[in-house]
Parts: structure tokens; C-alpha cells; sequence
């Protein structure tokens, strides 16, 4: 296939054909994955979620911008400047099923860079901060030989969890003045943080907010990578166990004015720093097993429920919703019906 091995040497062309292929989910996509596994887990992967407002994209561009500075420096295990790749997900309009896909606009200091690649991509009304495909386009730009990959999610808020399953290293963006103390401790996504990051820490209240995320640290000192969600514990593998033995990852809280530049050294090392953790604790691997297991559970989920509505005739359906509209069965009933291939 001479898109495949055009992809493979980096073609941007290509890549970006792939990319689309990927994202429409269609068969010629579909092989394009099959035969790209083989060559990806190389490549790290930082998520970067928060709130809309914080200045995800922001910190993005210039993040993108450090990774891309030659200098005789080692990051992530490679000598600068790294081949940087950039998934930027923006929300779909439940109305209208559009999407601006504006993220590149606060990228445009990365624009004519070769060795920088964006996409923006819609969630086309996934939740969790990703689109269903983002998973493969990141194996895209793995396989192509870019260095570092990073997915910014949407800023949907407390959901947005499933980026902690497809990263690496999850940054968690914060900004003065968009909520009060209890807020900033009581809210989900903080605890699937591994770099706490305050943009924007050039206004007022930037002492506040730190004071309160250090008061959210102190009450949890996890001693494995298990978060909660809306009270409910998530694990990201099923046999995910903890080295006694290995250190501790307490997230670090990082201050940076993205619009100016300022403090995005010092976030690179304390990504280079979590890197570096990664590989000495065993974890690296160990997060490389999640995120295949999540993966597959979604496919498999998605497919098994597709081939079983595609077998179920839509007369029967049809019939078992009428009976649930009018209130004759309810929705526990009426799954166990169609799963049962007949109406009672």
C-alpha cells in the first residue's frame, strides 16, 4: 500500500488523507490502522483538559513552540527540537452538528513549521472531551515518527475524563477566577491530573487558586493511577497493581501565562520529569496497557451492539418502542425484549 509507506516516511499529504480516512471510519481507515499498529507506541502522549476559558490552546501553541527550539537539550528521552504533532477537539453543535474547529487560531505562530503537524477534529457528540476516532488518528501520528503528541480535549468540564485513559501524561489547565474554592477541590477532573497548570497566573486570585489546589493535593496521595468520577471509582486496568516499592507521583502545580511565554520551561520539565517517572516506575507500560484495554472494550462495545442491531428486525423494535412510549413496559423490560428477540 503507497499510502501506508508514504505515511511511515512522513508525508504530510498522506498523513493527512490517512487522518480524514480515520476519522470518517471508513473501511480504507480502517486498514490503514491494521497495518500502522505494528509501528506505534513510541511516541508520548500529553493530554491537555480544563475548563473552556483556562487557555488550553494557548498553552498548546506554546508548548509546541518550546518542543520545537533546537537546542542540545534531551526531552522525553529525545535532543531538541522534536517533531510535534497537535489533535485539537472541538465540540459539535447538537443542532446543527457543526463545528468551528477554531483551535488553530491561537496556534498560528506553529503555521509553515514542517516539523509541526495540527489537526482539529469535532467530537461529532462523543462526550468525555474526544471524538470516538481520536484514539486512531493519535496511532496515525505515532506511526508518521512525530516525537511528542498533544491532544487538546474540548473544555467541557468535570467529564472529561477519558483523555486520562488515552495520554500519558494528563495536564489539567486552571485559571483564576473561574471559580471559587470549594469548586476547584470538589471538581472531578482535578484527580486525573498529573501536572496541575495555572494559566493565566498573572491575574489576580492566582495565590487563591494555588492555595486551593494544594488543599485538594493534600487530601489525596493516590497509590495507583485510580481517580473518582462523580463518586464512582474508575480504574484504568482491571489488573492495574501498584509497586509498593515505587515512588509515589505527587502532581506538581505549575503557574504559566501562555500568552506571554512565561513559565513553559519550567511545564516542559516537569513533563520530561513525570517521562522520566513513567519509565523508572514500570508505569509506562503499565498506562500502555490501559489505554489497549480501553480501546478494545470501546471497539468491542461499539461492534457487538451494531451487529446486534443490525440482526434485530425493525418491525420488532419499532414495536417494543411503541410499547415503551406508552408506558406498558419499561426500558429494563423493554432491553430485555429485544435482547430476547421477541415481544411478550
Amino acid at each position: 500500500m503507497d499510502s501506508l509507506q508514504s505515511i511511515l516516511e512522513g508525508n504530510r499529504l498522506a498523513i493527512a488523507r490517512g487522518l480524514t480516512q480515520v476519522e470518517n471510519d471508513t473501511p480504507h481507515g480502517r486498514a490503514i490502522l491494521n497495518s500502522l499498529f505494528p509501528y506505534t507506541g513510541r511516541a508520548p502522549l500529553i493530554g491537555v483538559t480544563g475548563s473552556p476559558g483556562t487557555g488550553k490552546s494557548s498553552l498548546v501553541n506554546q508548548l509546541a513552540r518550546f518542543f520545537r527550539q533546537p537546542s542540545q537539550s534531551v526531552l522525553l528521552g529525545r535532543q531538541l527540537p522534536l517533531r510535534v504533532a497537535v489533535i485539537a477537539v472541538d465540540p459539535t453543535s447538537p443542532f446543527t452538528g457543526g463545528a468551528i474547529l477554531g483551535d488553530r487560531v491561537r496556534m498560528r505562530d506553529l503555521a509553515g513549521d514542517p516539523g509541526v503537524f495540527i489537526r482539529s477534529m469535532a467530537t461529532r457528540g462523543s462526550l468525555g472531551g474526544l471524538s470516538r476516532t481520536t484514539a486512531g488518528m493519535v496511532q496515525v501520528m505515532d506511526a508518521a515518527g512525530y516525537d511528542v503528541i498533544l491532544i487538546e480535549t474540548v473544555g467541557a468540564g468535570q467529564s472529561e475524563v477519558d483523555v486520562a485513559r488515552l495520554a500519558h501524561t494528563t495536564l489539567v489547565v486552571e485559571a483564576p477566577g473561574l471559580g471559587d474554592d470549594i469548586q476547584a477541590i470538589k471538581a472531578g477532573i482535578l484527580e486525573i491530573a498529573d501536572i496541575l497548570v495555572i494559566n493565566k497566573s498573572d491575574r489576580p486570585g492566582a495565590e487563591t487558586t494555588e492555595r486551593a489546589l494544594r488543599s485538594m493535593l493534600q487530601l489525596a496521595h493516590p497509590v495507583a493511577h485510580v481517580f473518582k468520577h462523580h463518586g464512582q471509582v474508575e480504574q484504568l486496568s482491571t489488573n492495574w497493581v501498584a509497586d509498593p516499592q515505587a515512588p509515589l507521583w505527587i502532581p506538581p502545580i505549575q503557574r504559566t501565562v501562555a500568552t506571554e511565554g512565561e513559565g513553559i520551561a519550567e511545564l516542559a520539565a516537569a513533563i520530561d520529569h513525570h517521562y522520566q517517572h513513567l519509565c523508572q516506575t514500570g508505569e509506562w507500560q503499565q498506562r500502555e496497557q490501559a489505554r489497549l484495554q480501553s480501546e478494545l472494550e470501546a471497539l468491542l462495545q461499539e461492534t457487538l451492539v451494531s451487529r446486534w442491531r443490525d440482526s434485530l428486525p425493525e418491525a420488532h423494535y419499532q414495536q417494543v418502542l411503541d410499547c415503551l412510549i406508552r408506558r406498558e413496559v419499561s426500558p429494563w423490560q423493554a432491553v430485555e425484549q429485544l435482547i430476547d428477540g421477541r415481544p411478550e
